[in-house]
Parts: structure tokens; sequence; C-alpha cells
């Protein structure tokens, strides 16, 4: 199915001893890589990324060791005489949820689908939150830097990239993600390095693909896209829909070998790419503008990746994309 997910993505969140925080904080501060600070401590990548997720500062971001192990003391002292959601379980879930990036309304929504029945409302889990957990309060609102009016960007002539269609002469059913096998496409960028992310978006299931690039080129985009659209078939590869930055600049190949049209969106208007906007801002969740990329390996992207695709949305009827992925393989074929 052009998918494979290797590595145990999903472990259980286990608590972590002062000790070990101090060695991430150590980590942190030397630059290391959530990978290299994992292996240092035999953890996890995936639990080093939730433990710095929770417990760092709201405002600074910063992680203190001594700060995080004395709040967690108190959590655990004061969590007998807070009122909770009833089910030990459903507590539980949120709480995993929570961490995992999921929102209330996701979490709602997958739980209710889960069990077949109305467990508990969104408003419900924002209620326990606020009264009895407010540690996960932090998990709410993913931060965003104010956005600039649609259409105050600088005037400037956009990059020159030969023979390409225009967003407007995009099918209605691509707009309307009436169809699958229509993708979107733009780069993630780190300031600590030229590495990049190649990253793909599938429109109507919320798929995401993304895989490391060491420099912004257009050679490098290419072949990072055939590499991640090849091996689905031809039917699930029809559109790229790209934005106007020189890296693109090869969209004639990649339709050549792949089979697909390729739409561009007009000069400064990243939001007519939606999806893989969105798919970056929940990526950057786990790799903030500071991380070098470099330090990332393979295996850490595939985590990310993994994670990403199994979130479910309220727009899949609060399926994961992998899930939609597959149904609507399998409903078409």
């Amino acid at each position: 199915m052009a998918l494979n997910y290797t590595t145990n993505q999903r472990e259980k969140y286990t608590q972590l001893s002062a000790t070990e925080r101090e060695d991430i904080m150590t980590g942190l501060a030397a630059g290391k890589s959530l990978r290299q600070t994992a292996s240092a401590i035999n953890r996890s990548a995936s639990s080093i990324s939730r433990e710095i997720m929770r417990n760092s500062d709201r405002r600074s971001g910063e992680y203190r060791a001594s700060l995080v192990h004395s709040k967690y003391q108190k959590r655990t002292s004061a969590a007998s005489s807070r009122e909770r959601i009833a089910d030990e379980g459903d507590r539980q879930y949120i709480e995993e949820k929570m961490i995992e990036g999921w929102s209330p309304e996701q979490i709602a929504g997958r739980r209710n689908l889960e069990t077949g029945e109305q467990v508990f409302s969104h408003e419900t889990v924002y209620q326990y939150i606020y009264r009895n957990r407010r540690d996960l309060a932090k998990y709410l609102v993913r931060a965003k830097k104010k956005r600039k009016k649609r259409g105050s960007a600088p005037q400037k002539h956009a990059p020159r990239i030969k023979n390409k269609t225009s967003i407007q002469e995009r099918p209605e059913s691509v707009n309307s993600r009436a169809e699958h096998g229509h993708w979107e496409a733009d780069t993630m960028v780190s300031r600590r390095s030229k590495a990049s992310l190649c990253v793909l978006s599938e429109r109507k299931y919320k798929l995401t693909l993304m895989r490391k690039i060491d420099s912004k080129t257009a050679q490098n985009m290419k072949d990072r896209v055939v590499i991640l659209l090849k091996p689905f078939p031809e039917d699930l590869r029809k559109t790229i829909t790209f934005d106007n930055g020189t890296e693109n600049a090869l969209h004639e190949q990649i339709n050549k070998e792949l089979g697909t049209q390729s739409y561009f969106c007009n000069p400064y208007h990243s939001w007519e790419k939606g999806s893989v906007e969105n798919a970056i801002g929940l990526i950057r969740q786990y790799l903030p503008k500071i991380t070098d990329l470099n330090q990332i390996d393979e295996e850490e992207i595939l985590e990310i990746e993994y994670a990403l695709n199994n979130i479910p949305r309220k727009c899949l009827k609060y399926l994961t994309p992998i899930e939609a992925y597959m149904a609507g393989v399998a409903l078409d074929g």
C-alpha cells in the first residue's frame, strides 16, 4: 500500500527520574538531537519528545529539570484530591492523547467512535482540563505567529518557473477534494542548517509524507517527491500543487516520471495549499524552527510521519488519515 512503518512508534509513556531529567536538560543545552539524548539515557526519542513538550516553560520554551521534577511531584501528590472524569480509562486516554497532540474535539470524537456511544463531549474534556488538570492546558493551542493580511506580501517578482499551470485551471474535482490522488508539496526549513524537509499532503485523506533533503535545490526536491510518490498506484498520484519557490523548477520532470499534472499557487498565496501548510504546522510541534535538521535521522522523521497519520481528523469523521486512506483504497479497489 506504499506505506510501511517498521519502527515501534507507539509505546506507553513512563515517568522519568530526576537524574534522567537532568540528562535531558544537559543534552538540550549541548544542542544534541532528541535521538542522541534518548540514546544516552536508554529511552525512546518519542518519550523524550513528550517530556519536553509536556514540561517546557509555556512562555520561554525553556526546560529546567529541577522545576520540572518538582512540578511532577506536586501533580502526583495533589492528584488524589482533584475532581476528575469518573472513569480512570477515560482520564488516561485524555492525558495520553493530549500529550500526543490531539485536540479535545479529536479526543472526544475518536473516543465516541471507538466505543460506539457518546462517552463524553469535547466540552467535557475542556472542563476536565481547566478544573482538574491545568498542566495539560498548554497542549490546547498550537502557538502561531501573527499572519500578515493576505495580499500584503512585498511587491517583488516571483521566481520564474517554466511551463507552469495556474491553480486557477485546476479542475473542480481537485478543489472540492471529491477524489483522491491530489497532493500538495512544500518544504519546511530550519534556522540552524541548510537541510529541509520535503513535505507532501494528500488533499482528500490528509495523508502526510515527509523526508529530509540536504539542501533546498530543485534536483533534491524533484528526487524526494518522486521517491515518496512512486510507490503509489497511478490512481493515487494524479496532481501536485506547488508554490513558486525555485526548488519546484523541475516539476515537468516530476510529471514525466510520475504521470502527474502540476499546478502552481498564485505568487505569495501560500494558503492556496492549505493541507500541506497545516501539516507543516503540526510537524513544527515536533521539530521547531530552531531544530538542526542535520541532526534528525530518517527513523525519527518516520516516527513523526506515523504520528501525524494516526491523529483522527474531524473532516474525516474522526478516522485517522491512514484509516481513511485504507478504507478509500479498499472501496475504490
